[in-house]
């Protein structure tokens, strides 16, 4: 068992995303999802000469893959949705549970690295929001995002999560008073670029290695969001809140999500990139 496994075993992911903090992002994120995948609707439509809603027989026909997909958070809501899901996830814990939430799902063990059960060009949205969080290095990176695009179909929709660097520095370095010892084992840049090994489990971006991968890949962002802005930092203030006012946050991180002097301070960024050729 690799380390990412045993850390995935004992993390507890459901609490993760049904924390107030959670919920912002997952509630950001399921609506570029939905937004990506009405696109798709349209562009079946129009091939096949119809102007007709949304509906059931629609939306089994748009196929969606969710690369680390953990234990099934978006998967099984998209599935129960009616749109035609595969699930793909590294670890055997986290898959056991996806599987007893919904049989409706396809969900197999694999490797953002090496999607070898998936077919070339088969999936019109393809989300790969686990896999950049844990993987170290350029390359690994370009091999995973290289992946994600082999298996989406030409003019279809990539969503791509990454964890960012500020986020860790303020929090692990400031916040939680690590950061001379960092500065000292020269885990920090003199400019703050955080430097981790896949020891520490998780990496972290800045805007321009985000930018350098899609070119690297011939990849079009169509846009990029911070789907839960301030949420990491503001914890025990969120959990204070009425439920009017956090529905009042969460209206607030919609409104905002897309702005660009805001892309980068949260604790995730979405990057949404359309598949040319």
């Amino acid at each position: 068992m690799t380390e990412l496994e045993e850390y995935y075993n004992k993390f507890n992911e459901e609490k993760r995303f049904n924390s107030r903090h959670g919920q912002v992002e997952y509630r950001v994120s399921m609506k570029y999802i939905h937004k990506y995948l009405d696109e798709a609707a349209v562009r079946l439509k129009e091939a096949a000469g119809s102007d007709c809603e949304m509906d059931d027989a629609v939306r089994s026909r748009i196929k969606l893959v969710d690369i680390g997909a953990g234990t099934g958070r978006y998967s099984v809501e998209l599935a129960e949705e009616g749109y035609d899901v595969t699930a793909v996830e590294l670890v055997r814990y986290n898959l056991g549970i996806l599987k007893k939430k919904a049989s409706s799902v396809k969900a197999m063990q694999g490797n953002a690295l090496n999607l070898k059960k998936l077919a070339n060009d088969s999936f019109d949205v393809t989300l790969l929001f686990g896999p950049m969080y844990h993987l170290f290095g350029f390359e690994d990176k370009r091999q995973a995002l290289r992946e994600a695009k082999r298996v989406t179909k030409p003019g279809g929709v990539i969503l791509v999560a990454y964890c960012m660097n500020e986020y860790s520095v303020i929090t692990y370095g400031f916040k939680e008073r690590h950061v001379l010892e960092c500065m000292e084992q020269k885990r920090f840049t003199e400019d703050f670029q955080t430097i981790s090994t896949p020891s520490d489990l998780y990496d972290y971006m800045r805007m321009e290695e985000i930018n350098a991968l899609n070119e690297a890949e011939g990849l079009e962002r169509i846009q990029i969001i911070s789907p839960d802005g301030p949420a990491n930092y503001i914890r025990p203030f969120l959990n204070q809140l009425s439920e009017e006012e956090f529905e009042a946050f969460v209206r607030y991180q919609m409104a905002v999500c897309e702005r660009a002097d805001l892309i980068g301070a949260g604790a995730h960024t979405t990057d949404i990139l359309r598949k040319i050729k």
